[in-house]
């Protein structure tokens, strides 16, 4: 008997590590057929941080506690029956096999029963949530609409057989007498006692086929998981070694072409702008592809794909996933590329007529296979060319971020959609009518409202103070803040209340600041997250610049700019310094609430203070994480806060971002409607926010509502500066005072 199990156990293990190391070979092969990425191993201790937190903490799994516990539970159960394992292979050449030092332990035995049964109870949880979420039943609002549904039951199966193989191997063990526990193994213990009137003989059968059982299931466990989705188990660990640090949020990486940073002065002739084909993706990017879970955390959480919209991230990797698998052949395998016209695509198939689970969003499913179609079909495309991603689906993202601040593996969605936007732009010239406006407004006359220069000052007028400008080269010693306005705060009427609250209380807590005036131009942001780096650069050159020249001998730290713009303050602070401008850039709420924590502004709470909800923006809150200050502001001013649903870190969108604020929506439900609704549910009277392009879609939202009369006409939306000034001005003789122009109406 000993000598057959051996056999088997041994020969099984054998030819299932022949196919794994084939499978993982061709897995490594693939990812490191992708363009350079440098950088991802530098800042190693918090990369060990991260790993200690994300990846044996969950963290990021935790932030959804019940399924998050079950997962919890799962990846510790995997380490710890790890020791069961190395069991089970030592009895394979002695029954009596214990692990040196520790194998005799009662607290390992126990630990080993424990876990066990709490993967039992995960799994049963995981089954729950898998039929109340049944795509079958929730269709578009399950989050796993579009997921393998079946390899998820076939896993959960097949964790089921693990345990209870452990248990009858474990508890044959200890009836025969081979248990390297005496006490603290309490189930298999249990189970050995059920079993002892068998007697030896039986016990001893029992043992070998479930010891046999127990390693199978694991052999064919450790082939199922490289052959799909749940790859993860293996791969998700590297990927978030190798994630950006801290986050894939908040600055766009720089583009480059083969490893090296684009010279956008004199480019190389060969340079590749963005990803216009899946081998141009970095292997980062093709590692993020094989490590998607399919858990649709990122679809859940989507603006886009919640108004009804085609795109959702996690359909967006796994189209690119399995494109990349099924390109393979062309890129490792040795088949030569068809060339160029040699193959006509079919050009009709939907993805919904059957392919690819049914899922019409999924753009893969229009050409299955390996062959020639699958080599030469468009990265980007309509139905009618193949495309592996629709334009509708790469154009309707606002590149908000919390697919990102999502997703358990660190996958970065948002650099991948802007990657492609960037081909699109750059070389294809192919994006939305509207965008071509914008891009001449930012290069002819710097601004995307394509406003004159001369008009950058117009939101000064009116006020009971003079703004002060800043003259000449370098900014005065005892200048501590540079104002910057931005073109929202420049040129629209709504965001020019902001500044102008916010320059009235930097006035009257007695900050010594300038403003630029027409020194100013776009950040360049609308122009990088639509794709047009080429515009950014000039904009951003330009600014650094002026910038450089403006803060020219001042040393770190006194390098000082304060904006009411998110989008510029992101811009500003975090991928400037990819251009050589280092400075320390903060929101207006941020400086403002530490001039009401010094007590440079006392506002006055009334007697009866509005009700207000606050909306986070999307570029302040989950790109650079600043939750806080906007709303002890609130606070301060006297307001009550109640809070949406979806807030802070899951704070839905208003729809602006990613450039979206210049594109009409002609896709389902307009995403600023759908956050205004959410803002009509809480009955406040106003609406606050930080940010000039969350005001402006919140604003629209909420007239369209009132015009329908689901709102009522009292709701009014505003920042939260303006907030702040009427609780330090209530009851001065000064209240009011930044509105008081008729031609700056509220």
């Amino acid at each position: 008997m000993m000598a057959w199990r051996l056999v088997i156990g041994l020969g099984l293990t054998a030819l299932t590590l022949v196919i794994a190391g084939r499978r993982i070979w061709w897995l490594y092969s693939l990812i490191r057929s992708g363009q350079p990425d440098h950088g991802r191993s530098a800042d190693l201790g918090k990369r060990m941080w991260t790993q200690a937190t994300e990846v044996f903490g969950q963290s990021k799994l935790l932030k959804r506690p019940i399924p998050g516990l079950a997962h919890f539970f799962t990846f510790w159960g995997f380490v710890l029956l790890l020791t069961v394992y190395i069991e089970a292979y030592g009895a394979l050449f002695d029954p009596d096999f214990a692990i040196p030092l520790i194998g005799r332990s009662a607290v390992l035995g126990f630990l080993q029963d424990f876990i066990a049964l709490a993967v039992l109870a995960s799994i049963i949880a995981f089954a729950v949530m898998r039929i109340r979420q049944a795509p079958e039943r929730r269709h578009r609002s399950s989050r796993f609409y579009g997921s393998h549904t079946g390899g998820a039951w076939l896993i959960l199966f097949l964790i089921f057989n693990v345990v209870w193989t452990m248990f009858l191997y474990r508890g044959a063990a200890s009836a025969s007498g081979h248990l390297p526990y005496e006490s603290g193994a309490f189930v298999s213990i249990g189970v050995g006692n059920l079993l002892a009137p068998l007697g030896q003989g039986v016990n001893e059968v029992l043992d070998t086929i479930g010891l046999l059982a127990h390693i199978g299931v694991m052999l064919g466990f450790l082939i199922v998981v490289l052959y799909s989705k749940h790859l993860h188990i293996f791969v998700a660990p590297i990927n978030v070694a190798g994630k950006r640090m801290p986050n894939g949020l908040g600055p766009l990486l720089p583009m480059e072409s083969r490893g090296k940073e684009i010279d956008f002065e004199d480019p190389d002739e060969n340079d590749i702008f963005g990803r216009g084909t899946v081998e141009d993706f970095t292997w980062k990017g093709m590692l993020d592809f094989a490590t998607c879970t399919e858990c649709g955390r990122c679809q859940d959480q989507c603006p886009a794909w919640n108004t009804g919209k085609p795109l959702s991230p996690k359909l967006v990797i796994m189209d690119l996933r399995d494109h990349l698998f099924a390109k393979a052949p062309y890129l490792i395998g040795g088949q030569d590329m068809p060339e160029e016209g040699a193959v006509t695509l079919p050009g009709t198939k939907e993805a919904g007529d059957g392919h690819h689970h049914g899922v019409p969003e999924s753009g893969y499913g229009r050409i299955t296979g390996s062959g020639a179609e699958q080599a030469v079909r468009p990265l980007v495309g309509t139905a009618e060319v193949g495309g592996v991603i629709d334009p509708d689906v790469l154009w309707s993202c606002t590149t908000c971020g919390a697919c990102v601040e999502q997703c358990p593996v660190d996958i970065e969605h948002v650099d991948h959609i802007v990657d492609m936007r960037r081909y699109q732009v750059l070389i294809e010239s192919e994006f939305p009518t509207e965008l071509g406006t914008m891009f001449r407004n930012l290069e002819n006359k710097g601004n995307p409202w394509g406003q004159n220069q001369s008009a950058r000052m117009d939101w000064a007028k009116g006020l009971d103070f003079e703004v002060p400008v800043h003259e000449g080269e370098t900014l005065d010693d005892d200048v501590e803040y540079l104002f910057w306005i931005g073109c929202a705060g420049a040129f629209d009427e709504n965001a020019r209340k902001t500044v102008r609250a916010t320059a009235e209380l930097l006035h009257r807590a007695g900050v010594n600041y300038r403003v630029l005036g027409q020194g100013e131009t776009c950040t360049g942001d609308p122009a990088r997250r639509s794709g047009n780096e080429f515009i950014f650069q000039i904009l951003a050159q330009q600014n650094v610049e002026t910038l450089n020249t403006v803060f020219e001998g001042r040393e770190a730290g006194r390098r000082k700019i304060v904006t009411t713009c998110p989008h510029c303050f992101n811009t500003l602070g975090r991928e400037y310094p990819q251009l050589d401008g280092h400075y320390e850039v903060v929101h207006h709420t941020q400086l403002l609430n530490q001039l009401v924590r010094d007590k440079k502004l006392v506002p006055v709470a009334g007697t009866d203070g509005p009700d207000v909800t606050y909306h986070d923006p999307c570029y302040l809150g989950r790109h650079n994480e600043v939750y806080s200050p906007p709303r002890e502001l609130v606070g301060a001013s006297g307001a009550q806060l109640s809070e949406m649903p979806r807030h802070a870190d899951r704070g839905l969108c208003c729809g602006a971002g990613g450039a979206r604020m210049w594109m009409e929506e002609h896709i389902g439900k307009r995403v600023n409607l759908e956050r205004v609704d959410e803002a009509i549910a809480t009955d406040t009277t106003k609406i606050a926010t930080g940010c000039p392009f969350c005001r402006v879609m919140l604003t629209d939202g909420l007239t369209t509502r009132e015009s329908e009369g689901e709102a009522r006409n009292q709701t009014e939306v505003l920042d939260v500066a303006q907030l702040l000034l009427a609780g330090v001005t209530r009851g001065g003789p000064s209240d009011g005072q930044v509105d008081r122009d008729d031609s700056d109406p509220e």
